[in-house]
């Protein structure tokens, strides 16, 4: 279709990184709503070029929802924008399904037009229930209020960084049409470190770098992981809803790219037996006034009575977080020791086997790694579990806690039972939630095989019909 007639907004990539990174700031800083909003708003009124503003939210199993507004409505009615929360997964029952979003104006993205289309901007929304409240199953919602009551009653800022793996196959739309091909074809077999350039998984990288650094991300390194066809992308860490916003934002745009590449972009835990299985490494810490509270040159590999005491509640609660961390039936097929799955709930300074690693740090990068983390899980609700255990949960009387031969599930049945067992998920999510997320669960564990690894030869990429059926509902 012809743009003769057409003038919507196209940025170039530094234009769009220098705004992306201002609005950054202006979250890091913690300007005032109220502030940003007008800012926000003056910005879309007196730029003609935008078209559209495209609103992000996500369901209680993290699946994200977008939705486009017209500029001109947005404006004027952005403080009344309802929707049908019966129709999201793991929302509203039909009866009370009225449910409306919010606007949070300071996670505000400018976007590549070659990419996302031109004249368009994104924003995150919060869902908000009737009594003007943040909706208790937007997770978003949940972790953001608990975030500002750390900051405002202990002065804690929550950090976050994710080192999320990825498969990229060829071929659109590769998971679900699995059914039809029974394979997933790689499109490098180079593994850890090693693509050419030139070569499509180089080309996919450095393509999904380049729009990751022009919306802010502030990347660190690439590269090809352990896998074939298996990769990587880092970027540096921010406060801990930016942080989730921006796993939500990576898994978008890697597939975004991918797509108009011809491939797909796969974050599914384990969709090839034989061969390593994708993570997502969350890297977590606490400062108070600028000072990394995980941080002592004195302590236990360098890390804080603090950082430790986040440490032991996190393995104390490892299996009743479990389905949270993962929370697919696939997630289950990667936490096998074969390879290098973090399947033990210890933790370790060297052992990549442990739930939980102490990486080498400084007083900037000292951190604690949960490393048995699936990629699909809704991260909103992997980042609250992980820091409202770690530091309001309970510390086990266990002997030798921190080496204890113990062992996260090795299928989603136990893990379900765990999670349905544990008194903590009832004062982490609440009665209900606990339930609805439960729910869906069972649902996706019942549709697939529950010894389903036993089926499948490791020489082979061939499934069974039925893996087909948890590659699917497993995607997220």
């Amino acid at each position: 279709m012809s743009t003769e007639f057409r003038n919507f907004l196209e940025l170039s990539y530094e234009e769009l990184e220098e705004l992306n990174l201002r609005a950054k700031e202006q979250r890091r800083n913690r300007v005032a709503a109220d502030v940003i909003q007008e800012e926000r708003l003056k910005y879309l009124a007196d730029t003609p070029g935008i078209k559209a503003v495209t609103v992000l939210f996500s369901d209680l199993e993290g699946r994200l929802h977008m939705l486009d507004y017209d500029k001109k409505f947005l404006v004027k009615s952005y403080d009344n924008l309802t929707f049908d929360g019966s129709s999201i997964r793991g929302f509203t029952a039909q009866r009370e399904s009225d449910l409306r979003l919010a606007l949070d104006w300071s996670a505000f993205y400018w976007t590549p037009a070659d990419v996302f289309g031109s004249g368009k901007v994104l924003v995150f929304g919060e869902v908000i229930d009737k009594n003007g409240t943040h909706y208790s199953g937007d997770i978003r919602g949940v972790l953001k209020d608990f975030a500002n009551q750390q900051f405002a009653r202990n002065g804690y800022s929550l950090n976050a960084a994710n080192e999320i793996e990825g498969f990229l196959f060829d071929g659109i739309d590769a998971e679900r049409t699995y059914h039809q091909t029974g394979k997933f074809e790689y499109v490098n077999q180079g593994g850890y470190y090693h693509s050419l350039p030139g070569d499509p998984l180089r080309e996919f990288i450095d393509t999904t770098a380049e729009v990751q650094r022009a919306m802010g991300f502030e990347n660190e390194k690439d590269h090809p992981e352990v896998a074939p066809s298996q990769f990587e992308i880092n970027y540096s860490y921010g406060d801990v809803v930016a942080a989730a916003d921006q796993i939500q934002l990576y898994k978008l745009i890697c597939r975004q790219v991918a797509t108009q590449m011809g491939m797909t972009a796969s974050f599914l835990p384990k969709p090839v037996t034989g061969v390593n299985g994708s993570g997502m490494h969350t890297n977590v810490s606490i400062s108070k006034g600028g000072k990394n509270l995980f941080w002592d040159p004195k302590g236990e590999e360098k890390t804080s009575k603090l950082g430790w005491s986040f440490v032991d509640k996190i393995l104390t609660h490892g299996n009743d977080i479990c389905l949270l961390l993962n929370a697919s039936v696939n997630a289950y097929r990667r936490l096998d020791p074969h390879f290098e799955a973090p399947n033990q709930i210890k933790a370790s300074a060297v052992d990549r086997g442990s739930m939980i690693r102490i990486p080498i740090g400084n007083s900037k990068s000292a951190r604690v790694e949960v490393r048995s983390v699936g990629p699909d899980a809704n991260p909103y609700l992997v980042l609250y579990s992980v820091f409202k255990t770690g530091l309001h949960g309970q510390t086990s009387k266990i002997k030798n806690l921190r080496q204890a031969e113990r062992y996260l599930p090795d299928n989603i049945y136990t893990a379900l039972e765990n999670f349905r067992g544990a008194n903590w998920i009832d004062e982490l999510l609440g009665a209900d939630v606990k339930e609805r997320y439960a729910e869906l669960k069972q649902a996706s564990a019942d549709r697939c095989p529950r010894l389903l690894g036993t089926i499948v030869k490791a020489s082979e990429v061939q499934f069974h019909h039925d893996v087909y059926n948890q590659l699917l509902w497993g995607q997220f």
